[in-house]
């Protein structure tokens, strides 16, 4: 039973601040706090520094995490928890998660880059064992005892000799913990965690596996109405004339809106504002230009580009004794959501109220409100799941189309369902990409330089807070210009993200030709340049062993540094029986290795495949994947993201192109843009190497790079 409550004006001072210093002193007496050791805190914790912007805990002893990180079906939500629940010291179910909103959670930026865990999670461990030292201080407070006595399990704060006990929501009497972190509390070791390193059931999957109204396209609000929106024919097209005096006269719709080349119609029903749109697209006259290149590579060399020198590191010593070269193109390629991007928008008053699975929550509010030129503050928007994918994908024109739909409407909920046609046409892109390799070897086969040349146009065209960045806000009457994207830098980077080798060659140049222009809309799409530079390397390291006639393995092996990356390289060839492997006809096996971004996730891969010999059809057999992320929060989570991204970066590098003529894009379905199909996706046999306690390093983007180049160096071995 709970000890009775005593003290409660002390108490309350304690929450509204007053009692500020003496938390302060009496840290150090805490068992996790070492004064002496104490850290800075995490980035988004120093950017989101108040308590109870990420700890909430309720009058009925339900605790609450609210975080900027969104669930794009990662499993975000569930690895977070299961940080806060170790942290705070309350049961798993106990605990609730909020994410995305940007009205009450922290504004951690963008879910992007495999950043989730290692920014997100880092804040989330911090700041819930912050928030387990306040109330523990609050209690030894309250009984005048020390703090180092004290025990928690479940929310309930003890002290056995003294026989007392009171809960978190008891102690704090419906208030909150108002007060900003201050650092110096040092998180549980790794011993101590009781729902960290485990595979705790994904929080996101019995509502989609139920139909519960979970996904952005299946929100339906009372006196919803519906839009559609009639896109540009090709890029840079300009509306010269439309007749909209039939339209607006049809059953069921509410209003034609039209703002310079953007055109749009609202309907009671969603079946009315499609043909709607479509009688739209019908009667209207575009001014179109050709201006799409024939050949994107050869447009590539040919382009004004900013020359960003990522690593120029001089070799001394003798000139190799042979020189080799190669090259190596990526297409562009779609994100191609299964699902076709929606938004939802309301004008109730002056607040706008969005609905998205944006992965840039904070960002895309700001943009809409410049781009309807409104006040930030006065435009919320939240979080849903989308039937989608990970990248800059259609989700943030989506809900920009609904507010400048609901804006010209106020008072009711809009909502824009795009349509297969608009998601392949209308869709950011993947960067195509070409790059050149020129690698100087000694008479053993060591590698003694590197020389890498990247050509790229942007990664990056996030809505960052510009209108410019959003295709509604380029289509207005008084349109937002695009700004001029940027490449970003170490260590992170766009076009060269891992270009620089993680090998240790003496000497190495990476040099990056970054091309401002687009002639097709390009964006964030999973991993960034990582894809086709890692396919680069290790293709190339595959073509350098076997001109020596060295082991592929061994190859790696000689020139890794590493020894967590020697301990992948090795545990994915022992796990797939590299050593052990047989030869046969049309049959070949292909191994490929990076560290994600150079400072992410280690992941190595080893495909085996055969080649029908007539139709030269590859058939992928079978899949052993190596990968260390430092602590592994849930297993199982980061096993779903090695294999999805195995499984999606095989259709990128067999089947998915986006083909277009001089001014139209003509992959317009699944017909003209196959992806793989399910059947094709091969057994995938996966081994993690935990660290606990190291820091948590993300495996989102890991495996894209190394299955495409496994893939080509199995292709290479077979044929």
């Amino acid at each position: 039973m709970n000890a009775p409550i005593a003290n409660s004006v002390r108490r309350r001072s304690l929450l509204q601040g007053a009692g500020f210093l003496a938390l302060a002193f009496s840290l150090s007496e805490f068992p996790n706090v070492a004064a002496e050791e104490a850290e800075k805190l995490p980035a988004d914790l120093e950017h989101n520094k108040r308590l109870d912007t990420w700890i909430r805990v309720s009058a009925d002893g339900r605790v609450t995490l609210q975080t900027g990180k969104v669930e794009i079906g990662q499993g975000v939500l569930t690895a977070l928890a299961q940080i806060c629940a170790d942290e705070l010291d309350v049961d798993l179910a106990r605990l609730d998660v909020v994410s995305g909103d940007t009205a009450i959670c922290p504004n951690e930026g963008p879910t992007a880059g495999s950043m989730s865990m290692p920014e997100g999670g880092t804040a989330v461990r911090y700041a819930s064992a912050e928030a387990r030292a306040v109330m523990l201080n609050m209690a030894a407070d309250l009984w005048k005892l020390p703090a180092t006595e004290l025990r928690v399990k479940d929310g309930t704060i003890s002290h056995a000799r003294a026989r007392k006990n009171i809960t978190y929501w008891a102690l704090l009497e419906g208030k909150q913990l108002s007060r900003d972190a201050v650092g110096g509390i040092i998180p549980k070791p790794a011993a101590q965690h009781a729902y960290v390193g485990q595979s705790a059931p994904r929080r996101d999957l019995p509502a989609k596996f139920t139909g519960a109204t979970i996904y952005v396209q299946d929100l339906r609000l009372d006196g919803m109405l519906h839009g559609r929106v009639v896109r540009q024919p090709s890029y840079g097209a300009t509306l010269q004339s439309i007749d909209v005096t039939v339209i607006e006269k049809s059953p069921g719709i509410v209003k034609v809106v039209r703002d310079g080349n953007f055109l749009g119609a609202i309907a009671d029903k969603e079946w009315r504002a499609v043909k709607a749109a479509r009688a739209l697209a019908a009667s209207a006259v575009w001014q179109e230009k050709a201006q799409l290149p024939a050949d994107p590579y050869d447009w590539l060399t040919k382009q004004k580009a900013q020359t960003i020198v990522a690593r120029d590191q001089k070799r001394n010593g003798p000139l190799p004794a042979k020189v080799f070269e190669s090259s190596y193109r990526r297409a562009y390629q779609m994100h191609a959501p299964i699902g076709p991007s929606c938004g939802v928008a309301h004008l109730d008053g002056d607040m706008l109220n969005l609905w998205t699975h944006s992965q840039s929550v904070f960002e895309t509010s700001a943009a809409i409100a410049k781009m309807l030129k409104m006040p930030v503050d006065k435009v919320r928007a939240r979080h849903m799941n989308g039937s989608g994918c990970y990248g800059h994908n259609a989700a943030d024109d989506a809900v920009a189309d609904a507010a400048v739909l609901a804006h010209a409407l106020p008072g009711k909920p809009i909502r824009v369902q795009w349509s297969r046609y608009d998601e392949h046409m209308c869709e950011p892109y993947g960067s195509a990409m070409l790059t050149k390799l020129r690698a100087g070897v000694d008479d053993k086969g060591t590698i003694l330089d590197w020389d890498f040349e990247i050509w790229s146009t942007p990664h990056g065209t996030r809505p960052g807070g510009n209108a410019g960045n959003l295709l509604a806000g380029r289509s207005l009457a008084e349109p937002f210009a695009m700004p001029t994207p940027v490449n970003g830098g170490p260590p992170n980077y766009a076009a060269d993200r891992n270009g620089i080798p993680y090998y240790a060659f003496a000497g190495q140049s990476v040099t990056t030709h970054f091309v401002t222009e687009m002639p097709l809309h390009v964006s964030a799409m999973r991993g960034l340049g990582a894809y086709a530079n890692v396919f680069s390397i290790e293709s190339f390291m595959d073509e350098l062993a076997a001109s020596y006639g060295v082991d592929p393995v061994e190859f790696r092996l000689r020139h890794l540094e590493d020894p967590r990356a020697k301990a992948v390289v090795q545990a994915a060839a022992e796990k797939f029986g590299w050593s052990r492997y047989s030869k046969q006809a049309n049959r070949g096996r292909g191994f490929a290795f990076a560290r994600y971004k150079n400072i992410a996730c280690y992941c190595a891969i080893v495909m085996d495949i055969a080649v029908e010999p007539q139709s030269k059809a590859i058939q992928i057999l079978r899949v052993s994947l190596a990968a260390d992320a430092g602590e592994i929060v849930n297993p199982d989570g980061i096993k779903n993201q090695l294999e999805g991204g195995v499984i999606q970066s095989l259709s990128w590098t067999t089947r998915e192109t986006v083909r277009y003529d001089d001014k139209h894009i003509l992959s317009r379905d699944w017909s003209s843009y196959p992806i793989l199909t399910i059947k094709e996706a091969p057994v995938i046999d996966i081994t993690l190497l935990d660290h606990p306690g190291a820091p948590l390093l993300g495996a989102g983007e890991a495996s894209q790079g190394p299955t495409g180049a496994a893939l080509a160096n199995a292709v290479f071995d077979a044929t």
